[in-house]
């Protein structure tokens, strides 16, 4: 027990080194942060042999510790966005939450229920699962630092600005969109216990309106609350100067919990809250400090998780993963999400290259692993239909998260590379 103990140590501590260290070794290169700490995890657990908690074994640990680090990569996503609020501004944003999500979580629940014959709520499920881009994952295809001027208020025609724009946003928002249909998931499992009609009332009323609408309001709250504390009391001591930054970890903590307690979805507010601080005084250079401070966070919890993922995939995850699946978690990073990408951007200013690659790039993650987590938890016996699943269910969302980890961090840095030779 007591080596156990040591040996967690050391990976951890392995985890925050490379947080720290590799961003220097593989800048600019064909390789993700993501990939190696999955690899290193592996690695590490096989050649000790220490048994790693299985998701489906621990759920709660699962869920907690997945919601901390998505919660805490949507703030830092918030305060990256420098583009003022405007609905054509953000018009690629609103087709990929209104057009493109809906389109991959239908896409994906035929698969599931055509395919692999899954029960109509175990598919829907997995396609709100897995409709998510990833605000963990996805940081090589975001926008830089607050005002480093990689956005388009800076240059309106500059692809990287587009693309990046477009799937930050996308992935602040549609972590917290999915909320709703992984809601439905669960209401549709436990159907045949309720009235005629009784859940999809609450469920609109509910899951959607309300959850939404107050998750929103309960986020410009508390982000006009930070922003008056943050700018109306500059730091004046050595003790404030060593913490400048925290105030995001704070206003993070703070939308989640208060939108969480009084029952709507804190990921919403913690976005709201980001985004409505980023804009309380534009060209203050403290964003920075909440930036990074954010940023370093978050990179150091998703170290901690990739290595636990990858001790998982050789203790066992994948072990109920079959062919079918195989194909069907392909189909949907490299055929639905694209083609559902390709739809919602039909008619948008970018050109048709930049569309391709936003849509390429929805890249599968952490957020995953919560909302997957989150929804066994809800379920009681009278959604048995998802525990029976959540072994298969856990296994094709490993696969789809793995293969994306891989497939998009190697081809990230390239592909952007390619895009702005094209534009020189």
């Amino acid at each position: 027990m007591a080596a156990s103990y040591y040996v967690a140590l050391i990976v951890v501590s392995l985890a925050i080194l490379g947080a720290a260290v590799l961003p220097r070794v593989f800048n600019d290169k064909p390789i993700s942060l993501p990939m190696i700490y999955v690899v290193s995890g592996a690695a590490l657990f096989f050649v000790a042999g220490m048994d790693v908690p299985h998701p489906v074994d621990h759920p709660e640990l699962t869920e907690r510790i997945t919601e901390l680090v998505v919660i805490i990569a949507l703030m830092g996503a918030g305060l990256k966005l420098d583009r003022p609020f405007d609905w054509s501004a953000w018009s690629s944003t609103w087709r990929l939450l209104a057009i493109t999500m809906p389109l991959s979580i239908a896409g994906t629940a035929l698969l599931g229920w055509w395919v692999l014959g899954a029960q109509v709520a175990t598919a829907v499920l997995m396609g709100a699962v897995i409709a998510p881009t990833d605000p963990v994952l996805a940081a090589d295809v975001q926008t830089g630092p607050p005002a480093e001027g990689t956005d388009e208020e800076i240059d309106p025609e500059k692809q990287e600005g587009t693309i990046r724009f477009a799937l930050t946003s996308e992935a602040g928002l549609n972590d917290g969109l999915a909320f709703p249909f992984t809601n439905l998931a669960i209401a549709l499992a436990g159907a045949a216990s309720l009235a005629a009609g009784e859940w999809a009332r609450e469920w609109v009323l509910v899951d959607v309106l309300y959850k939404i609408l107050v998750g929103v309001v309960v986020g410009y709250l508390v982000g006009q609350l930070i922003a008056r504390f943050v700018f109306g009391e500059p730091a004046s001591t050595r003790l404030a100067v060593v913490m400048e930054g925290a105030e995001a970890l704070a206003a993070t903590l703070l939308a989640y919990g208060a939108a969480e307690l009084v029952n709507s979805y804190g990921f919403i507010a913690v976005f709201v809250a980001a985004l409505v601080l980023r804009h309380y005084e534009w060209e203050h250079g403290y964003y920075e400090h909440l930036h990074d401070f954010a940023v370093m966070t978050e990179r150091l919890l998703m170290a901690g998780i990739l290595v636990l993922f990858g001790g998982t995939l050789v203790g066992g995850l994948l072990d109920s993963l079959t062919l079918p699946m195989i194909g069907v978690g392909l189909l949907i990073l490299f055929v639905v999400r694209p083609i559902a990408g390709i739809i919602g951007l039909l008619g948008h200013s970018a050109h048709w290259d930049e569309r391709a690659v936003i849509a390429t790039f929805g890249i599968r993650g952490i957020g995953s692993f919560y909302y997957l987590a989150h929804a066994l938890n809800e379920a009681t016996f009278k959604e048995q239909e998802l525990l029976v699943a959540a072994e298969e269910l856990w296994a094709i969302v490993g696969f789809i998260v793995v293969t994306s980890t891989f497939v998009h961090g190697i081809a990230a840095s390239p592909v952007m590379d390619w895009l702005d030779k094209r534009r020189t």
